[in-house]
């Protein structure tokens, strides 16, 4: 066994090996303050027939890590949350560039968090411990990457801040900023941002304070596989001669219409001509007698093509559809598309194009978020929906894949930072991105898509957001392209795909790909200033279409009032079992919320109805006020007076010497149950008692006080609680 310790961000973080897992290949036992997560790493061997890496990445985050039981029937971790997915990607966007190529055996990496202390996140640890499971085991692997986390607070850079909500020690409420970083010692490898417009200066700041962290990681990783003193896997990479020299063939006879279909316009046109001319070329080099031809020719050609592309990109500034590296494709919005939604918007870039929706709901619409941490309740949501219509496809639909869940996170995290405090605008709020076409980066579609939409649903957003990618062409040797506003064709023989969405005034939202082992400083500064340039383009044609958010809600949307009552007077609102609230919703056909701190939402579709249950719950939880005049009701009368309701629930004393300014010799034949007349409140004494008059004020006089009595146990009390001040 061996113990590797480092003292990091405020605490001890330890890797252990040879303690658990040991028939892995790889096993890490990684904790950091009482946050602890195993990690282990597998290979098999290579799988024949096949042209892609199969890595296979699982995270899951057990309950008993914090105490807690599974709230499923069966009371047994479900399938991945929302969280677990997105970690999952992450560590597999860090570590699938770093394998070589051709390799094609299949590796399977297992996170799983055993134990959270609330404080230390283990979606950090589970990256770092992937790579160093993997740097462990005999598979190749050309790490170390680590990963970790910035914040800032008070305009310091912020190591690894708690994004739990339970946790008492976070800062990350506080921060402007989440990054979540993974990088070599040199180069970055993968970025996550959620931020709140913060300036391209202040991000590429951030990543470098981050990147000396990643430094000191790498290190004690590297200090870890010494130890283990695995001897790696013999791999030879495949033979691509005869690829090389299929592509040679290809590109001396069929170079030309590639070329000119490569720049030529319209992706389904140019799929069904290219498609065309491979079987053509297909046709004439196939051999019957040599089955593994087909396979070597479609690799010649996708390189062919990817060949064509990347040296027109380097060589001559020229690229997919024959546009210059830095143009934007065509943008139309369309605003309010759907008549009966509460705000919608189609946003088209190109062959790109989504339809956003927004729907605003009330508190019980809110999503609960489920895992190890605090349960919580989230008022903002969004959805991405990617259907195979979309690409002129077929596949069977089955719940969102980690793709979609991936890039819906994306773009919820790109617009949450400008959206209203829940104080401010109490809606929960929902937008859904349906995928109509898609041609490249559709989640940043989302992005102005979902803008727009809240826009429409008169939602008061701090400022509109837009998103763009930004791709990257490389020749190996340090000289390199950028791209602004790749399509799916660049993004598949491009190096990256650099999703950066923001304001006028900042970044709210970053996601880095790559394929090729990292990035530097320089690439990463460059892209975000190419990215502000065309987003601020496209933020100038979104407010030409919608200049700001509509000054007052759908007619169609949810009406919501919130009012604050007295905490005491609640009991009267809820009545015994709940039975006055459920009254009240049966009757408006609102729906009430109550919360203890004695605010109350009132929620409905029916603008009447639900200013019918404000007035009555305002009447319900008044307070009476001496001096103030009530249109008071008669609920019981005894010899010496009677009892007056004057606000619902709420009785007062009207003693007979103050039921008029004459002597009243008898009260039954001068008052009734069920007499209503206007009373007004003279006094509240410490109990809460009301003693009320019927007198015009000023008169009276000693004949009232003497009929005055100062004993009132024989009164009856109200079904509520006693009318205090």
């Amino acid at each position: 066994m061996g113990l590797h310790t480092l003292q990091f961000a405020g605490a001890p973080l330890s890797i252990e090996t040879g303690k658990v897992a040991k028939q892995a290949d790889g096993a890490m036992w990684i904790r950091h303050g009482d946050t602890i997560v195993l990690v282990t790493a597998m290979s098999s061997s290579p799988r024949e027939g096949i042209d892609f890496f199969p890595l296979y990445v699982d995270y899951r985050e057990m309950m008993y890590a914090s105490g807690k039981i599974p709230g499923s029937f069966f009371r047994r971790e479900a399938r991945p949350t929302t969280n677990e997915t997105l970690t999952a990607r992450g560590i597999d966007r860090q570590i699938r560039p770093l394998f070589p190529e051709g390799y094609m055996n299949e590796v399977t990496v297992t996170a799983k968090t055993v134990s959270y202390d609330g404080v230390h996140e283990p979606d950090v640890l589970a990256m770092v411990g992937a790579s160093c499971a993997l740097g462990a085991s005999t598979i190749p692997f050309t790490g170390p990457v680590s990963s970790v986390r910035v914040g800032r607070v008070g305009g310091q850079w912020t190591l690894n801040p708690s994004t739990s909500p339970s946790a008492s020690q976070t800062k990350a409420k506080e921060s402007d900023l989440d990054l979540l970083l993974s990088g070599s010692d040199g180069k970055i490898v993968m970025i996550e941002v959620q931020a709140s417009e913060i300036p391209e200066a202040d991000l590429a700041q951030a990543i470098r304070f981050g990147h000396d962290a990643i430094r000191k990681l790498n290190a004690l990783q590297r200090e870890v596989a010494a130890a283990q003193r695995k001897t790696k896997q013999t791999f030879t990479a495949p033979d691509a001669s005869r690829v090389a020299k299929l592509r040679a063939e290809l590109e001396r006879r069929w170079a030309g219409p590639v070329r000119d279909l490569v720049r030529s316009q319209g992706k389904s046109v140019r799929r069904e001509k290219m498609n065309a001319l491979r079987k053509e070329a297909f046709a004439a080099l196939q051999d019957p007698k040599d089955p593994s031809l087909g396979k070597a020719l479609s690799a010649a050609w996708d390189a062919l093509e990817s060949h064509i592309f990347r040296s027109g990109v380097l060589q001559d500034g020229i690229r997919y559809e024959g546009r210059s590296l830095e143009l934007v494709r065509k943008i139309s919005c369309e605003i309010g598309t759907l008549p009966r939604s509460h705000g919608s918007a189609l946003f088209t870039r190109g062959e790109t194009q989504t339809l956003a929706v927004a729907t605003l709901g009330s508190s019980r619409d809110e999503m609960k978020v489920d895992g190890i941490g605090e349960d919580i309740y989230e008022p903002f949501y969004l959805h991405y929906n990617f259907p195979s219509f979309s690409v002129g496809e077929t596949w069977p639909e089955r719940g969102p894949k980690r793709r979609e869940i991936g890039h819906g996170n994306l773009a919820e995290r790109s617009i949450r930072m400008v959206l209203p405090s829940h104080d401010e605008f109490p809606y929960t709020i929902r937008i859904v991105s349906d995928i109509l076409e898609s041609h490249g980066s559709t989640s940043m579609a989302s992005v102005c898509g979902g803008t727009l939409a809240l826009m429409d649903a008169g939602v008061p957003i701090r400022r509109p957001v837009a998103g763009i990618t930004v791709g990257l062409v490389t020749d190996g040797k340090g000289t390199y392209k950028l791209l602004t506003d790749i399509t799916g064709d660049e993004d598949h023989h491009g190096d990256m795909d650099f999703k950066v969405a923001g304001t006028s005034q900042g970044i709210t939202g970053v996601q880095l790909d790559i394929k090729i082992d990292g990035l530097t400083q320089q690439i990463i500064e460059e892209s975000l200033e190419r990215a502000r340039v065309a987003r601020l383009d496209i933020l100038r044609i979104m407010l030409e279409a919608l200049p700001k958010p509509r000054e007052a809600l759908s007619p169609l949307a949810p009406r919501m009032v919130r009012l604050k009552v007295p905490v005491d007077r609640l009991g009267m609102v809820i009545g015994p079992g709940g039975k006055h609230v459920r009254g009240l919703e049966a009757e408006t056909g609102a729906k009430i919320d109550i919360e203890d701190d004695g605010t109350i939402t009132i929620f409905g579709t029916d603008a009447e109805g639900v200013e019918k249950a404000r007035r009555q719950i305002d009447g319900i939880s008044a307070v009476a006020q001496v001096g103030k005049v009530y249109n008071g009701k008669v609920v019981a009368v005894k010899d010496f007076g009677c009892f007056v309701e004057i606000l619902p629930g709420q009785d007062g004393m009207l003693h007979i010497s103050q039921l008029a300014d004459k002597r009243v010799e008898d009260i039954h034949k001068f008052v009734k149950v069920g007499d209503q007349f206007p009373v007004r409140v003279e006094s509240i004494d410490d109990s809460g008692r009301v003693k009320l008059s019927r007198k015009t004020e000023g008169s009276g006089g000693e004949e009232g006080k003497g009929r005055e009595r100062s004993d009132r146990g024989d009164r009856p009390r109200s079904k509520g609680a006693n009318v205090s001040g």
